[in-house]
């Protein structure tokens, strides 16, 4: 059996692990939360270089995108650069495939789900292939990015816009401390002020992106929303059918009774590929995600809560 782990330094609480049999081969997937320490998740990939078939970076980006630029996170290169013989990738990869693939599958299949509706989408620059997809899709889509990652208040409506303002702040942004840009470790587990961006959550009718960002300034009631994301536990399923949210739609599959982060499920299909990361294009992506089936999950919440 193959083991594919995802070392983050997200909270250990999430941890999890399953057993998978993808295109005829046996997988271990797992993931190894750190708790916020990045030296901690260096450690254990250089103990387990050479020892499983591919890495997930978790807990943080590598890069930031905006349009075809891409900019490298200063504290997340010390974590990539940690093993020598196994892959490993942050799962963006599958953010410009998979997440581009399942907004569109989603938008053919119901093509109610986003024409004419709203969409807050916590934050594009890491989700490039998600933000592009949407844009198609006859959605309003407010992209939340200074607001989630930064802090700021200012809602950007229109992709072209954010783009032209992530090619001024990326530059300075990639040299932040990590734990200023997104929550990590305990602070995953913390809803600062549900009232900050209250009135954001009320305005969408579909809320995308991160689970950890929405979460953050989560509001007690989201009665009719949807939710899509992706690395949900059974635990966060019942925390959003607590607040009444009408569906979870996760663009990973669901594994082991939990949906694992982009990462985790990228590090499966280098490892299926059996090519260098370097090599691998979205069409070899493309191509192994038909051959798997890969489909996003669905789950009605508020028809199970009755």
């Amino acid at each position: 059996m193959r083991r594919i782990v995802s070392v983050s330094i997200g909270s250990s609480k999430r941890d999890s692990k399953a057993a998978v049999n993808v295109c005829g081969e046996d997988f271990s997937v797992e993931r190894i939360g750190t708790d916020g320490d990045m030296q901690k998740a260096i450690s254990i990939i250089k103990e387990l270089d050479g020892k499983v078939a591919a890495f997930g970076m978790g807990g943080i980006d590598l890069y930031l995108w905006g349009g075809n630029k891409r900019f490298i996170l200063r504290e997340a290169k010390q974590i990539a650069r940690a093993p020598q013989l196994t892959p490993i990738v942050d799962g963006s990869g599958l953010k410009n495939t998979l997440e581009r693939r399942a907004i569109e599958t989603l938008a053919e299949e119901d093509p109610n789900m986003f024409k004419g509706k709203k969409v807050l989408l916590t934050c594009a620059v890491d989700r490039f292939g998600m933000a592009a997809a949407l844009q198609k899709t006859g959605a309003e889509v407010l992209y939340g990015d200074l607001m989630f990652a930064l802090g700021l208040p200012v809602p950007i409506y229109k992709l072209s816009v954010l783009e032209k303002v992530v090619a001024v702040l990326a530059p300075i942004v990639v040299q932040f401390p990590f734990r200023w840009l997104y929550p990590i470790g305990s602070k995953q587990e913390e809803s600062p002020d549900r009232k900050k961006y209250e009135k954001y959550y009320n305005w969408a009718d579909v809320i995308a992106g991160d689970y950890h960002q929405i979460r953050k300034y989560m509001p007690d009631d989201l009665t009719g929303k949807t939710i899509i994301t992706n690395t949900i536990t059974p635990k966060d399923v019942e925390f959003l059918r607590k607040r009444n949210v009408q569906e979870l739609i996760t663009t990973t599959p669901n594994l082991g009774g939990r949906s694992f982060g982009t990462n985790v499920m990228e590090g499966l299909l280098v490892a299926l590929l059996n090519k260098p990361v370097s090599e691998i294009t979205p069409e070899d992506y493309l191509r192994i995600l038909d051959e798997i089936g890969f489909k996003p999950r669905r789950e009605p919440l508020a028809a199970q809560a009755q």
